[in-house]
């Protein structure tokens, strides 16, 4: 398959771009998405090609974007809503997870809410705490609502397409960080990427890195120095937290007895803590070490640069969290 090497910003506008044109009932909304080419310049040039009507600029009011992308998803349309960062889709939290995720069930079946939230989210940039979150296990704990975390530029794009294109409401969380990285991108315009399945980035015997998003980055630049010591590592990227493809996570640890999850966000009540229950619950039998946990210290990020920097995980944690199993 042909492909272009692309950073992550523009995967994600051409799958955006590729599906406007496919389906006429996919519109973008959100706080300068429009004449101001959206905050991370992801929806640059689209209202110049759609126009007002299917690019719209909203007010600033996170729960006006979430209640309005709920209802036009239900009358038929598929909604594009972005909020700036996904720190302030708490705003949106009553749409998000008390409609959007519900309503399918709730109306047994005679309602659909096809629509993707796409957040920017990760911590960093001295952005301080308020502005620093990844939260994307909170969503994933609803369900009803999918959750997508792509790590690379080419599972951006597909990741994207299938949730436009999904029945489903998603929340779509794009890490800020990884806007700029560039990667191959396939150039298919019906290149998709399953709802729920998991991907092994880097095949391993002696442990398993399971992750997501931002998380890849590091779990691959420990396998990195891990192998000059003979360690041979698996990273597994989950791309998806719900659904959560346990398959493959259960197949990974299987073979190595030994798993490192790496994440960014917090440490408390996370989305490790869910899957290091999971690995034991289900293969205790292979078990050949405790499992580790690489994630942000439990602390608002703080604005100094040295401080937030010590603060965050990074390959040199993951390094050690193996070391210390094997």
């Amino acid at each position: 398959m042909a492909t272009k090497n692309l950073p992550m910003r523009e995967a994600l506008r051409k799958a955006l771009m590729e599906e406007m044109h496919r389906d006429q009932r996919v519109f973008i909304m959100g706080q300068e998405v429009g004449y101001w080419q959206g905050t991370h310049r992801v929806t640059r040039g689209f209202i110049e090609e759609f126009g007002e009507k299917r690019v719209r600029d909203t007010p600033i009011s996170e729960m006006a974007i979430g209640g309005a992308a709920v209802g036009a998803a239900m009358a038929g349309l598929r909604p594009i809503a972005e909020f700036m960062t996904i720190n302030f889709a708490f705003l949106a939290l009553d749409a998000i997870v008390n409609h959007a995720a519900k309503i399918h069930y709730m109306f047994d079946g005679m309602f659909k809410v096809p629509l993707v939230f796409r957040a920017a989210s990760g911590w960093g940039d001295q952005a301080t705490a308020s502005h620093s979150h990844a939260p994307e296990p909170i969503f994933a704990h609803f369900p009803g609502l999918y959750v997508g975390c792509p790590a690379t530029a080419g599972d951006a794009y597909g990741m994207l397409k299938t949730s436009i294109r999904d029945d489903n409401p998603v929340l779509f969380s794009e890490s800020i960080a990884l806007y700029a990285k560039p990667g191959p991108v396939p150039d298919d315009d019906n290149y998709l990427i399953p709802v729920g399945k998991a991907d092994i980035k880097r095949p391993g015997r002696h442990v398993s890195l399971i992750t997501y998003a931002r998380g890849l980055e590091w779990s691959l630049l420990a396998a990195k120095e891990l192998e000059k010591d003979g360690i041979d590592c698996e990273v597994v990227d989950l791309r998806w937290l719900r659904p959560l493809d346990t398959a493959l996570v259960f197949e990974s640890f299987k073979k190595t007895g030994r798993a490192v999850i790496v994440e960014e966000s917090l440490p408390f009540y996370s989305f490790g803590s869910e899957l290091a229950a999971q690995i034991q619950e289900h293969c205790f039998d292979y078990m050949d070490a405790p499992i580790k946990r690489v994630s942000s210290l439990d602390v608002p990020l703080p604005y100094s640069r040295h401080i937030e920097l010590m603060a965050l995980p990074n390959a040199e944690k993951v390094v050690a969290a193996v070391k210390e199993i094997l």
